[in-house]
């Protein structure tokens, strides 16, 4: 996962501070837009560990701060709901113009009420998940420390959100009641995800059923269980975004695989050396894989290094060709683990006599069997451990011919 950062200039010529979360392959299947809860920003735990979550399902997530708040310029009384709303459909024209369409919206709290009216106005737009969504945007003035009813036209007053202090204006909060939200989402028809906690002490679980019934299906509703509003729990975050993934992916169309030309062989391996560093995409007929370097040598260890796929295979080839042979013996194998090291060893360390010493590839397999086997069903699934067909390459002389194509 790559995380890049981001300038959006909205429509007041602010700049607002983003990131861009790229899946592991750097080649997201669609765009999302992540909006943070009121107050917050896009460093928030849980706005970082949902939008890290949605990129193993394939998604570039945009995660930014709203004018004022963050890193991103302007005052938060210029924050309003409606500047909220403006500013996601600011980043979406980004996100569109420089990468592709996002199609699918993200909101946390009051930006889940923000994404609702937003994806309202964006065509592009195909699905929208909220997280501890009030059912009418009205419903934050009462987190004011103090009564802001009476507050005078053109006049600002510091309040007191959260433990934290900011400064408002009359404008600021008469916006809060502009927006009918309950009728924006009846007319919305777009498919609808609906996430809160049934103990949520900020905005209580009635909201969630108030926008669950006035929603037009598809709907669908996923109860946070023992999660506070902010979802500080790791695993609720976490768990927060791979149930948005798992619910997107019906109404999305199935990405596949974009081959490259194998020439007719079975496996192609392809390294950009402009655009990164080690990070090599191998593609077969069904399949693709990420192979990097650890960040230590220089790459960005968005996959396994070449070696730690050569163990994978090992470990992979060992524990298939154990399973078949158990299975033609009736052997009440039920589960095989194998532990794979490899290092560098000198000859003489391996009482191995060589006429020049020389350092040698040592490969160490460690094998553990779980049913009911008896001492010599073990040691004879050892030995066969060692006939599968990878181990035997490895430890064979193996012949290769190299040449260039154009």
């Amino acid at each position: 996962m790559k995380s890049t950062k981001l300038q959006i200039v909205n429509k007041n010529g602010h700049q607002l501070h983003a990131y861009l979360e790229l899946p592991a392959n750097q080649k997201p299947n669609y765009y999302a837009i992540f909006a943070h809860c009121f107050t917050c920003s896009s460093t928030l735990s849980a706005v970082k560990n949902i939008s890290r979550a949605l990129t193993t399902h394939g998604f570039g997530v945009v995660r930014f701060d709203f004018t004022g708040l963050g890193r991103s310029e302007g005052e938060f009384a210029e924050s309003h709901f409606s500047a909220n709303v403006s500013d996601i459909l600011a980043v979406h024209e980004f996100i569109k113009e420089n990468y592709d369409a996002p199609s699918l919206l993200v909101g946390h709290s009051l930006g889940g009420a923000a994404v609702l009216v937003a994806a309202s106005k964006l065509d592009d737009i195909k699905a929208v998940a909220t997280i501890g969504a009030p059912s009418t945007v009205s419903h934050v003035k009462h987190l004011f420390s103090h009564d802001i009813h009476e507050l005078p036209e053109n006049t600002e007053t510091e309040v007191n959100i959260g433990g934290r202090p900011f400064v408002i204006n009359k404008e600021f909060v008469n916006d809060f009641d502009k927006t009918d939200l309950p009728a924006i989402v009846k007319k919305l028809r777009k498919p609808l995800l609906i996430m809160h906690s049934p103990i949520d002490t900020i905005v209580g679980i009635e909201n969630a059923r108030e926008l669950y019934v006035k929603a037009h299906h598809p709907k669908s509703f996923i109860s946070l269980d023992n999660a506070d509003h902010l979802l500080l729990k790791e695993r609720d975050s976490v768990y927060a975004g791979n149930m948005i993934g798992a619910w997107v992916d019906r109404y999305f169309p199935r990405q596949y695989n974009e081959m490259l030309d194998t020439e007719g062989e079975q496996l192609i391996a392809h390294l950009n050396l402009v655009e990164d560093n080690f990070t090599t995409k191998i593609q077969m007929k069904n399949h693709d894989l990420i192979a990097d370097e650890p960040i230590s040598v220089g790459g960005d260890d968005f996959g396994p290094s070449p070696y730690q796929l050569l163990y994978a295979s090992l470990a992979a080839c060992t524990t298939m060709t154990l399973k078949m042979y158990a299975d033609r013996k009736q052997w009440d194998l039920q589960e095989v683990f194998v532990y794979i090291s490899h290092s560098k060893k000198k000859n003489t360390e391996l009482g191995i006599e060589l006429e020049k010493p020389t350092r040698l590839d040592f490969i160490t397999k460690k094998l553990k069997f779980v049913g009911n086997l008896t001492d010599e069903q073990k040691e004879r699934l050892k030995e066969i451990a060692a006939k599968c067909p990878v181990h035997r390459t490895l430890e064979s002389q193996v012949v290769f011919e190299s040449e260039i194509v154009e």
